[in-house]
């Protein structure tokens, strides 16, 4: 039925141009009593949920994202349904799971006609602007539907300007990168926030940062803090084999664009590799700081609500891999921190698990707004202080195998408080049961042990049933797009196979009644 509704909304919509979308929105409910809040929420790529300093790492500096888990709450089971940027990206806007919305891959535009979450916002009366990377399509930058203020460049950006013609979209106009665009957009934030101080309106701000994604580039007063950094405790997947159940196409990764041995066709080497990621936060954090304190500068710190979210996680060496696609939890999970003195203690840990889908939904309730029906999303504005609330038991995650990074095949996963279950299409391999207690690194696949023949069944039949629940029994497809990187490294191994799990090879004939 949502589905159905959702697709209704799409039908009536009728495309204007660049200067976006006209669409019938939804009647959405407001919620009596509530008091429409200024929210400020901070989107950063491929940052993954441990790699902050009150999170225990070894030596990473992050101040001001450590502020927002003392001064409110850690959402420490935070989730995407799909790890990568751009379906993840569509997800955070539209409240949708992946084959909803259709934006399977970084190359697709969004469907003419989705709706985005701020559009109900902007008829609530709240001022918008998205400043920073958009990344679902790349071919314009042109503003979309939602945002009064729109600032931000096509594709995945650069760290520097390239070339002194090269120019961000402010609003419509072609402005010139000035310098690195970490501090640039917070620059523009900072100034945008400045502007509202004198306004009756409230604000929604969505700052969406295009560090700490490959090639890393920290800025230039960060550059080398960590070049003498011990990065002994950084897995490097040796457990990960074939007696252990492992599956062959993730151990067939290590000499490829997604495996450390040959990480995006590089031979810099895993370890160079991370210092320059972790030197790459250290702006956003520096950026959060900035925001916070013009938060304060103008007396509205305390009543406003600021979000901050990584769009997916990231491997560094947990099954011989980096990156991110895959269903493992350094993979999918995600950093994620609220904080709004008004209605949160400090230091609340939340252990729900949440998803990208629910930021839609919470937002719209800081606005005093209701969910609308479709949306697959729902809020957790009030689980901090209501932490018994019923809340969701399994999440689902999918995946869609990409032709241009054909190392990954299309996946479904459903992780609980305990076990997660994955499953492939179209490949021949083992599925994948891991016990999240007592195995949190998921290196003892556990599908083939028979004490526990029926949880991996249970999770099969849940899962499947929630995918149909949900409409995603169809695997969405695209055209491909630019090119595959499928190459190998001879050196590392590449003229080898991977060795097929046990589970898979058998030592005599099976059928002996064959004639």
């Amino acid at each position: 039925m949502r589905l159905r509704v959702y697709l209704s909304f799409c039908l009536s919509v009728v495309y204007l141009g660049v200067s976006g979308w006209s669409a019938e929105l939804p009647q959405v409910g407001k919620r009596a009593g509530a008091k429409p809040r200024n929210v400020v929420f901070v989107l950063t790529d491929d940052h993954r949920y441990d790699a902050m300093g009150f999170m225990g790492h070894p030596f990473l500096e992050t101040p001001h994202l450590d502020s927002l888990a003392s001064n409110g709450v850690h959402l420490k089971n935070a989730f995407v349904t799909t790890s990568l940027c751009s379906p993840s990206r569509a997800s955070i806007l539209t409240g949708l799971y992946t084959h909803k919305h259709r934006v399977i891959d970084n190359n697709r535009l969004v469907p003419e006609g989705t709706i985005f979450f701020p559009q109900f916002l902007q008829r609530a009366g709240y001022q918008t602007a998205f400043i920073g990377k958009w990344h679902m399509g790349g071919s314009h930058d042109d503003p979309r539907p939602g945002f009064d203020h729109w600032i931000s460049f096509r594709g995945q950006g650069n760290y520097l300007p390239p070339g002194p013609k090269y120019t961000l979209n402010v609003n419509g106009q072609r402005v010139k990168q000035k310098g690195y665009i970490t501090d640039e957009l917070t620059d523009y934030a900072v100034e945008w926030l400045e502007e509202q101080k004198d306004s009756d309106q409230p604000f929604f701000l969505y700052l969406s940062h295009k560090a700490v994604h490959s090639n890393f580039t920290p800025a230039e007063r960060h550059a080398g803090r960590y070049k003498d950094a011990d990065l002994s405790f950084l897995p490097r997947g040796e457990e990960i084999t074939a007696a252990h159940d492992a599956p062959r196409w993730v151990r067939d990764q290590r000499n490829r664009w997604h495996g450390i041995d040959f990480s995006y066709h590089s031979n810099s080497g895993l370890d160079y590799l991370y210092r320059r990621y972790c030197e790459s936060i250290l702006a956003v954090d520096d950026s959060v700081g900035r925001v916070l304190d013009q938060l304060k500068k103008m007396g509205i710190h305390d009543e406003t609500l600021v979000i901050y979210m990584g769009d997916n996680g990231f491997m560094w060496g947990e099954h011989g891999l980096i990156d991110k696609r895959v269903s493992y939890e350094a993979s999918i999970r995600v950093p994620m921190m609220m904080q709004c003195p008004e209605l949160y203690d400090g230091r609340t840990v939340l252990e729900q698990v949440i998803g990208n889908i629910d930021i839609g939904p919470t937002i719209l309730h800081a606005a005093g707004l209701q969910t609308p029906d479709y949306m697959d999303g729902k809020s957790f504005l009030e689980l901090p202080n209501q932490p018994d609330s019923p809340w969701r038991d399994y999440f689902l995650y999918v995946y869609y195998w990409e032709k241009n990074f054909p190392q990954s095949p299309t996946q479904y996963a459903l992780r609980g408080d305990r076990f997660k279950y994955i499953t492939y299409y179209g490949l021949w391999d083992v599925d994948e049961l891991y016990d999240l207690t007592t195995d949190p690194g998921e290196t003892k696949n556990l599908i083939n042990d028979p004490a526990y023949k029926s949880v991996a069944k249970e999770m099969e039949d849940k899962l499947y049933s929630m995918l149909g629940e949900a409409g995603g029994m169809d695997i969405p497809m695209n055209q491909p797009r630019g090119n595959s990187q499928n190459k190998r490294w001879s050196e590392k191994g590449g003229r080898e196979a991977a060795d097929f799990p046990k589970t898979l090879v058998v030592e005599e004939p099976i059928n002996r009644q064959a004639k």
